[in-house]
């Protein structure tokens, strides 16, 4: 494949790499339920895709009144989402397909999550996609998560690359709109067909609207080439 030289891919990790939404889930519904919040639905936890856990937990404290610390709740939902994510946490085959033909082609590559530096530690590790996913930025390591464009700027420092000469991979509107405001163009698939249409997917570069089942590493890269796909 020609036409790659220059291009810089960071990936987003969550519901865009990998199917970790549902353990994402699980932990917060365990997680809230030992604080007192005895329901928690898959509805209510769509409120938070593409927010960092961080901020998630900020957002949890104030809508449910919940009185632990910030840190006390981030280590109870790191400790379960931990524990489900090293049972079993699936790479979308479309996306692995993508990164192995980016690692065949020597391009330059990175993960930006709103993750846990252990937490994407454990899901790469568990995927296997540490073997071309070196390099990785958490939010925590950065003063603000999505969709400030902070862990996309740091990212493309690690790998050397200008913002312009980047391209983010992402599945929700506050990554989107991250990778808007860092300056990079953004192939978008929807890890939420019904927020395809949000203002913030407008500014993609590559908008997959069929989500995961529609996106392919072929078609990817003949966008990223240039040409049409």
């Amino acid at each position: 494949m020609s036409g790659l030289g220059g291009i810089s891919v960071i990936f987003d990790l969550d519901g865009t790499l990998v199917d970790s939404e549902p353990n994402y889930y699980e932990a917060g519904r365990l997680t809230l339920a030992a604080h007192g919040v005895p329901e928690f639905s898959w509805a209510e936890h769509e409120r938070y895709v593409g927010v960092s856990t961080r901020e998630t937990i900020g957002l949890w404290r104030r809508r449910y009144g919940l009185t632990a610390s910030v840190a006390d709740l981030l280590a109870d939902l790191d400790r379960r989402y931990l524990e489900l994510a090293r049972a079993g946490t699936r790479a979308y085959p479309g996306m692995r397909a993508f990164v192995e033909r980016l690692a065949a082609e020597r391009v330059p590559m990175a993960v930006a999550s709103g993750s846990s530096r252990e937490a994407i530690a454990a899901v790469l590790a568990g995927t296997g996609l540490d073997a071309y996913l070196r390099t990785t930025v958490s939010a925590d390591e950065v003063e603000r998560g999505k969709p400030a464009p902070d862990v996309f700027l740091e990212a493309a420092r690690r790998l050397g690359a200008a913002p312009a000469d980047c391209v983010v991979v992402e599945d929700a509107a506050p990554g989107v709109a991250a990778a808007h405001a860092a300056g990079m163009r953004c192939l978008t698939v929807p890890y939420l067909a019904g927020q395809a249409d949000a203002p913030e997917f407008a500014t993609a570069g590559l908008l997959v609207r069929g989500g995961q089942p529609a996106f392919t590493a072929a078609g990817a890269l003949r966008w990223l080439a240039g040409r049409s796909g």
